[in-house]
């Protein structure tokens, strides 16, 4: 990822410096939970904190209002504690 969408920008809490990373996502929408896969994502190297790209965002927001068909179901098991 040489010419990377995050090249020389800076994470806006720690001034440390913004990674491209391909993450995975979980969300609860309603009372599912949704699991987001291959997510580019800028990360920060110091803190953490992820940015995300407007037209990522957009496909996140479709995914999350059910515009996009799920490529497979997994089963989670919940425990209480």
């Amino acid at each position: 990822m040489a010419n990377s969408f995050w090249q020389g920008e800076c994470c806006e809490y720690c001034n440390g410096i913004i990674k491209e990373k391909i993450v995975d996502l979980s969300r609860k929408v309603k009372k599912t939970y949704v699991v987001i896969e291959n997510v580019p994502t800028g990360v920060c190297t110091e803190c953490g904190t992820r940015y995300y790209s407007a037209n990522v965002l957009k496909s996140i927001e479709e995914t999350l209002r059910g515009r996009r068909k799920a490529t497979r179901e997994v089963r989670v098991p919940v425990y209480s504690f």
